[in-house]
């Protein structure tokens, strides 16, 4: 790619943005688009006076929402969010530095030195039509002297993010302390999930989880809740809550000649009804087989349940100690929110997870390889002369000045971007079957699998499938994939959201991680190019710096990483000592005892429902 081509492609990209903020800035102020822009003050009632009357500032575009989206402070977005907007907010300042740093140095220090270069191209006359080669490593020359500036740049930059992450990470986990400390009691604080649940013959799983905690935990047992099956409860529920919306959104609708419908086919043979009256009977029937349904649940237990104690060190107790002499059975784990339940997972038995597990990586595996297809064409649209030696009839358009530059400069990252697009929903469908308790860890599977997605494809694929796709060979001697890598590399590389859960900033230690795969694939990188540079003495110096990348990740895991996966004895005695001075304490115990009951078997409260199908059919802890 040459220069001029990136400037296009820089071009284009500012000017879509200039578009979408401009849009953006428009959109945002019209009433209509409120519920999409500013959902949580259409759900308080707060926009009823930005509804009301014309006003012409509204289709002014206006920049105050950016100044405003950064002045909130992280106790703000914490009393409004959640602890994990916070720790996206630091996750975002964290790349900012990060990507700050890097930036100053490569293009204040290093792009000159590596533009003054001689090993490519003497000639800098015609800067606009120069290869992007110019500006990388590979046009210093080998041996120079100035390849040390490159190799001092590695260590202070691999130092900066090392110290950036050490500051990261001791401050959110300081941070997590600090909520855990100043947050309301919690039902996930005081439950863990039990599965493998040994029933015998003659007695139900309810009873038998009675039993067992009273007998082994007397003091600290306070209720549970057993699994059914409800899969197709859960459907049936989903159907009337559609048919409900649906109904309130006709009841408001003032077109008369849209509140009747034919009876026939799709609406449009048979008698004229009436929606409203059509659509109702259909609730009412659909609600009937919904109760009918609930009856029939009572019998379906599942071998889990869901065990709530009187104290969060009771709850951590029983979550970390083995309880039976089997170790498969009586198998505990952290319960998460119950707003953060997936619950059709419990309707599958252990054979049918560990099948669709297998599945998942199969799946997976096959949407990682057929991607390959875009990025080859992606590569092959860099590379003109590469794409006129497979497609002959082209020359003549590619010749063309603004058809080389937008070809190679905007058209290759617009179509991975396309392509890009479809692979998070599959990501997040494939995590969705795969035995997941919760909707955070199907999202934090999710995010795993479309990051080793990112890494393989738009980064190995997409840089080397100029070469590697095409030496196969370099796969039988491991030692030059770094020289490979080394000369492929540097030739391109408040108001809405609404938390569902709070995972307490459990994703850090992924972005961690993977900023520390990242350095050392970096160390890896260079030094294949030092060997390649013919200055094997800082390629050589290079070799200790992953080693010590990887120690400085072991301190941050033993220092850190424990506190993001449970709360130490000393803060869950803390909370339970504070709960004994709150009044409101036995209120939160008796909401403790139904809060993990399975949404599909509440009571459906729809208006149209009269009150007797009202009270709960299944009590708490049946």
């Amino acid at each position: 790619m040459i220069v001029w081509a990136l400037l296009t492609s820089v071009g284009i990209n500012l000017g879509l943005c200039l578009l979408f903020f401009t849009l953006y800035s428009i959109l945002k102020k019209q009433p209509s688009y409120l519920d999409v822009y500013a959902p949580r003050l259409v759900a308080a009632k707060e926009e009823s006076e930005q509804r009301n009357g014309f006003n012409f500032e509204r289709l002014l575009p206006t920049a105050g929402w950016v100044k405003r989206a950064w002045q909130p402070s992280e106790d703000e977005f914490m009393s409004a969010t959640s602890f994990d907007a916070v720790v996206f907010i630091r996750i975002f300042i964290f790349s900012l530095r990060v990507f700050g740093f890097a930036g100053i140095v490569g293009v204040v220090i290093l792009l000159p030195i590596n533009y003054l270069g001689t090993q490519l191209d003497a000639d800098s006359s015609d800067l606009a039509n120069k290869s992007l080669d110019s500006f990388s490593i590979s046009n210093v020359k080998d041996g120079s002297k100035w390849l040390w500036v490159h190799f001092c740049a590695v260590y202070i930059f691999s130092g900066v993010v090392c110290y950036l992450l050490y500051y990261e990470y001791s401050y959110i986990s300081s941070k997590r302390i600090a909520h855990y400390y100043s947050s309301k009691p919690q039902p996930h604080q005081f439950t863990i999930l039990v599965r493998g649940i040994p029933v015998s013959s003659g007695s139900s799983c309810s009873e038998t989880v009675e039993k067992f905690f009273t007998e082994y935990y007397p003091s600290t047992y306070l209720s549970h809740s057993v699994v059914r099956r409800t899969n197709k409860l859960q459907r049936l529920t989903s159907d009337a809550k559609k048919l409900y919306r649906r109904l309130v959104h006709l009841k408001s609708e003032t077109n008369p000649q849209r509140r009747s419908i034919r009876d026939g086919f799709c609406g449009l043979f048979g008698h004229k009804v009436n929606v409203l009256d059509h659509y109702g009977k259909k609730l009412e029937t659909l609600e009937d087989n919904v109760r009918m349904e609930q009856l029939s649940v009572a019998g379906k237990e599942v071998p889990a349940a869901f065990v709530s104690f009187k104290s969060r060190l009771g709850a951590a107790v029983a979550l970390h100690i083995q309880q039976g002499t089997n170790p498969t059975e009586w198998v505990t784990e952290r319960a998460p929110e119950p707003q953060d339940i997936h619950w059709p997972f419990f309707s599958s038995s252990f054979i049918k997870r560990w099948i669709s597990k297998l599945l998942v990586v199969v799946a997976y595996a096959a949407v990682t390889i057929l991607f390959l297809i875009p990025v080859v064409i992606v590569q092959g649209l860099t590379n003109l002369e590469q794409l006129e030696t497979y497609f002959p009839f082209l020359e003549s358009i590619l010749s063309l000045t603004v058809v080389s530059e937008v070809i190679t400069g905007y058209l290759p990252s617009l179509i991975l971007q396309m392509f890009i697009a479809f692979v998070p929903p599959i990501m997040i469908m494939l995590s969705s079957v795969e035995g997941c308790i919760s909707f955070s860890q199907i999202e934090k599977s999710a995010c795993i699998k479309m990051l080793c997605f990112t890494i393989w494809n738009i980064f190995f694929a997409n840089a080397l499938s100029g070469t590697v796709l095409y030496r196969f060979d370099i796969f039988l001697d491991p030692k030059e994939i770094p020289g490979i890598l080394a000369d492929a590399v540097p030739a391109q590389l408040l108001i809405v959201y609404a938390p569902k859960y709070d995972t307490g900033g459990r994703f850090w230690p992924t972005v961690h991680n993977s900023t520390i795969f990242s350095l050392v694939l970096m160390h890896i990188i260079a030094i294949g190019i030092f060997g390649l540079k013919n200055l094997s003495l800082a390629s050589s110096l290079i070799v200790p710096l992953p080693i010590l990348t990887l120690l400085f990740n072991e301190y941050c895991r033993k220092r850190f990483l424990p506190i993001f996966e449970d709360y130490p004895l000393e803060c869950l005695i803390k909370k339970d000592r504070q709960d004994q001075n709150d009044p409101t304490i036995a209120v939160f115990y008796n909401k403790l005892s139904t809060a993990y009951e399975d949404p599909a078997l509440m009571p459906i409260r729809h208006p149209r429902s009269t009150d007797d199908h009202n009270s709960p059919l299944l009590q708490a802890g049946v």
